[in-house]
């Protein structure tokens, strides 16, 4: 099956390629290009995923070329677990995307650009879950962010504008900074392939072993959104169309946690750092709730949610365990299905409401009751209540702690515990304003237009009743208008069901999926299957 390892990063850029070059030309033709090439990365990611549990790590060379010289990809069970959540995720969120623009009436300009980016975005993130070596890794990274800042800033608002420029900033930063790092790797060992690193890093003195662990930590910990790293997050993510925001925050970040898994179990394993790195999911847990505690939008709401979120995956890879690496893996699944599903709904709630200030809206429960269901649903896993996979994956990683003893570990324990009860506590507080209270009077009536390009320039609503002038709301995908409607769009609808549905899947499939992510964790830990694989010795 090693044949089918490119497949996930070769699909969607001949697809961006062929799409680019039909241009404004037969839109039904190009949505269903974008759908039908990442239902095929889908079904390959599964063949792969079933190939690495059964045969373990699938390896094949670019160009027939082995490392050193040629570029290798690999396909093992954390890498495979990885392609098939994001693939479904982004999968859904294409569907959603397509039917948000097909109810804006969308136009062939720039929606023509929205498909190319996006199917270049999805062949980053394939590539990153499927590099080999770290200049390939550094590859991936940047076509993924070359593509995100295209969608961030899709529709040229000056919210839009001015939030790209912050994450692009930022991320020319970590770019320059993993160069260095990859520079420093190959300087200190003669390559950059990681089947080959691991034997070539131990032999290495330990203070300079240390310094590229930090440097690389440093660089996946600007893209993963931890404490102190994530101030830029919150003012970036939200003013996103919201099939943008729903990729983003829920698989982008992943993407810097999965690095960290990867090289922090391959390149580093033992327990370096892990005290730091304790201290920084401690900080991401505590202060990234106490800032969702505080809001009254719901998008700014959910990313800091996921700012604290991101303390989980760290503390399980802090520990180093099998216990601990295992719930991280778990963890990680989990959460870009339903932080992914969440943004999508806040995305309904706008289209539904006008807003997601969330003192602006009101009674979305006797309105639109799909719509209270889809929210409620991940709302509680993602607060972890049982039986759902939320609590199974905080359960997992809270054992893992009491089963390492220390100090750090049996703060992080309450840390994560308490983390919980707060995050349930601003899923409620979302819950009670905008679905469970009556309507208020600022909610926009059916038929608003929220398209303020200008905040300087807004127009009156055409029914009279919504927001005052002024209110400088940007609420538009790709640059076309969105009119609040009283029923939701089927497609937007039924995609936020799919991934609401697929997130129930790990709670259902909850034993199957521990007793995978256990094997992924002894194999991460083990090394020599993934070095086999590669090298063939």
């Amino acid at each position: 099956m090693s044949y089918l390892v490119p497949l996930p990063v070769i699909l969607p850029l001949f697809a961006a390629g062929l799409k680019l070059t039909i241009g404004t030309r037969l839109l039904r033709v190009q949505r269903l290009i974008s759908v039908a090439v990442l239902a095929a990365v889908l079904a390959v990611s599964v063949v792969l995923l079933v190939a690495a549990d059964q045969h373990g790590p699938q390896a094949r060379y670019a160009g027939g070329w082995a490392p050193p010289v040629g570029i290798v990809l690999v396909a093992d069970r954390l890498s495979a677990l990885m392609l098939v959540v994001s693939s479904a995720v982004t999968l859904c969120v294409l569907v959603y995307a397509v039917g948000q623009g097909m109810a804006d009436n969308d136009r062939p300009t720039p929606l023509a650009v929205f498909h190319p980016a996006y199917l270049v975005l999805v062949a980053g993130v394939s590539d990153t879950f499927l590099a080999g070596d770290l200049f390939n890794l550094y590859v991936g990274f940047e076509v993924m962010l070359t593509a995100s800042y295209v969608l961030l800033t899709i529709g040229g608002t000056v919210a839009r504008i001015r939030a790209g420029a912050t994450y692009a900033i930022m991320a020319l930063l970590s770019s320059v900074l993993f160069m260095a790092a990859v520079a420093m790797v190959y300087a200190a060992t003669g390559t950059v392939t990681m089947a080959e690193l691991p034997a070539r890093l131990d032999a290495l003195p330990e203070g300079i072993r240390t310094v590229i662990q930090i440097a690389l930590l440093l660089v996946f910990g600007i893209k993963a959104a931890v404490f102190p790293l994530a101030a830029w997050l919150p003012d970036s993510y939200p003013t996103a169309p919201a099939p943008v925001t729903a990729v983003f925050a829920g698989l982008l970040t992943k993407v810097g946690v999965y690095a960290m898994l990867r090289t922090q179990t391959l390149l580093f394993p033992g327990d370096r750092l892990a005290e730091p790195l304790m201290v920084v999911a401690l900080l991401s847990l505590l202060v990234g709730i106490l800032g969702a505690v505080a809001q009254t939008d719901l998008k700014r709401l959910l990313s800091f949610t996921l700012v604290s979120h991101m303390g989980y995956m760290v503390f399980g890879i802090a520990l180093g365990s099998g216990e601990g690496i295992a719930g991280a893996v778990f963890y990680v699944a989990h959460h870009i299905t339903v932080q992914t599903t969440l943004f999508l709904v806040a995305g309904l709630v706008e289209r539904r409401s006008g807003s997601t200030d969330l003192p602006s809206v009101g009674g979305l429960a006797t309105l639109s009751p799909l719509l209270a269901l889809l929210f409620f649903v991940p709302a509680m896993n993602l607060a972890g209540i049982p039986p759902l996979s939320g609590f199974l994956g905080k359960l997992g990683l809270l054992r893992a702690g009491v089963e390492d003893g220390g100090v750090l570990a049996y703060v992080l324990v309450g840390a994560g515990s308490a983390t919980s009860l707060l995050t349930l506590y601003a899923l409620a507080k979302a819950w009670n304003l905008a679905f469970w209270r009556a309507p208020t009077p600022e909610m926009d009536a059916v038929g608003t237009v929220l398209e303020r390009a200008d905040p300087e320039a807004v127009p009156e609503p055409a029914s009279g009743v919504g927001p005052p002038a002024g209110s400088g709301r940007v609420a538009t995908f790709g640059g076309q208008s969105i009119t609040t409607t009283r029923t939701l769009p089927a497609s937007m609808a039924g995609a936020t069901a799919a991934l609401v549905l697929f997130g129930l899947a790990f709670t259902v499939l909850a034993g199957p999926m521990t007793a995978f992510t256990g094997r992924a964790a002894d194999e991460l830990l083990a090394r020599t299957p993934y070095v086999t694989a590669v090298l063939g010795r």
